[in-house]
């Protein structure tokens, strides 16, 4: 990476990583690659291979290249191919460079990284050590929004409505998955939904009608989190609203999923592409502020900046709207709910990534100007 000469923005997009939720990343990369103003951005894109290792910047926009013209003719690049690119080096390496580039002036981190090793904190930490702007919520947010268990904690300290939900970890299933089951059947009723804690895109989400099929579930689950989250099943329909800002929040109109299979689950998001997306919602006026209300009440409760996606479940004869949950980096394609959600709110996609980079600057000016590294006198 190179520093410009003239007052461009050092865009640094992060994408790929280590999670189950890998490809979804390098696809919102490509768009966003694509997307983003070079009168505006000088654009530096580093890929995360899925055992960890960074590749150079070249490398990965012929990466995403190559991978756009494979899917196209039918064949994805494998992980070999992909793990043949050169590394950067190491993280702390990377970060150092970035750093560097800082000194030098305006430099924001965009991380496209869906899922854990990316979108629980771990990246943003990295980025607050090296003392760079980074996109999106801060490690708080990051980590508590995208763990399941602790993110409905808050919402249920909260008194945000949500649907009824159990959580175990691994040590207490392993010791009698079957009674497990049985609990969450007597509480919950059946069908319910099973879920990893952290994870995203529906990825190893099961829906269960019997205590045999729960059981299952409740072993796939475990091979991607320690933690799972149990939750009745809704007869709901699934609205979701965009939210932008920092302190003050800017929200889009509703839009709601019409999924194509039994639930909206990952072949239904990114393969099948069956489910509708009707923006706006239909949906009446005073439902439409209860869901504003409760977007800002729990975006605030969950410490969130930036940006987030709220997803929820509307029971239309019944207790109304519940949060189901929070995404702090969203789907980030042109036909994501996310960025579809704003265009229908105004706000194109190129001016989409402007706000929010304006905002990444916007938070660590602010924040910088309450890093104290004396003390002060004591009284």
């Amino acid at each position: 990476m190179t520093s410009g000469s003239d007052d461009r923005i050092r865009l640094v997009v992060l994408f790929g990583g280590q999670s189950a939720e890998h490809d979804v990343s390098c696809t919102t990369a490509a768009h966003v690659l694509d997307a983003a103003d070079p009168q505006r951005y000088h654009i530096d894109a580093i890929g995360i291979t899925r055992d960890g290792r960074f590749v150079r910047a070249e490398q990965a926009v012929a990466l995403l290249q190559q991978r756009d013209a494979a899917i196209a003719a039918g064949h994805d690049p494998t992980d070999r191919e992909i793990s043949a690119l050169a590394p950067v080096g190491p993280r702390t390496e990377l970060m150092a460079s970035v750093s560097e580039l800082a000194a030098e002036g305006r430099v924001v981190v965009l991380p496209l990284l869906h899922g854990p090793l990316g979108e629980d904190g771990t990246v943003q930490g990295l980025c607050e050590l090296a003392n760079v702007a980074y996109v999106g919520a801060g490690v708080l947010g990051s980590a508590t929004a995208m763990d399941k268990v602790m993110a409905k904690t808050v919402l249920a300290a909260n008194d945000i409505p949500q649907a009824a939900w159990l959580a175990f970890q691994e040590r207490q299933i392993t010791d009698d998955v079957v009674a497990v089951a049985k609990q969450a059947a007597a509480e919950l009723g059946l069908p319910c939904f099973v879920k990893p804690a952290n994870m995203g895109s529906s990825i190893g989400v099961g829906k269960a009608t019997t205590e045999e099929e729960l059981v299952a579930a409740i072993n796939t689950a475990l091979t991607y989190d320690e933690w799972v989250v149990i939750e009745e099943a809704v007869v709901a329909r699934e609205i979701e609203i965009s939210v932008l800002g920092n302190d003050d929040l800017d929200l889009s109109v509703p839009g709601e999923i019409i999924p194509g299979a039994d639930f909206y689950d990952y072949d239904d998001k990114y393969v099948d592409g069956n489910a509708q997306l009707v923006i706006p919602a239909d949906l009446p006026a005073a439902v439409v502020d209860r869901i504003n209300e409760l977007a800002v009440e729990s975006f605030r409760a969950l410490r969130v900046e930036g940006m987030a996606r709220a997803d929820f479940l509307y029971e239309q004869d019944g207790r109304g709207p519940l949060v189901n949950e929070l995404n702090t980096i969203p789907g980030f394609t042109p036909i994501s709910m996310y960025p579809k959600l704003w265009e229908a709110s105004g706000l194109s996609y190129g001016a989409l990534i402007d706000r929010l980079v304006d905002l990444a600057i916007e938070r660590h000016e602010r924040r910088l100007s309450k890093r104290v590294t004396t003390r002060g006198s004591r009284l």
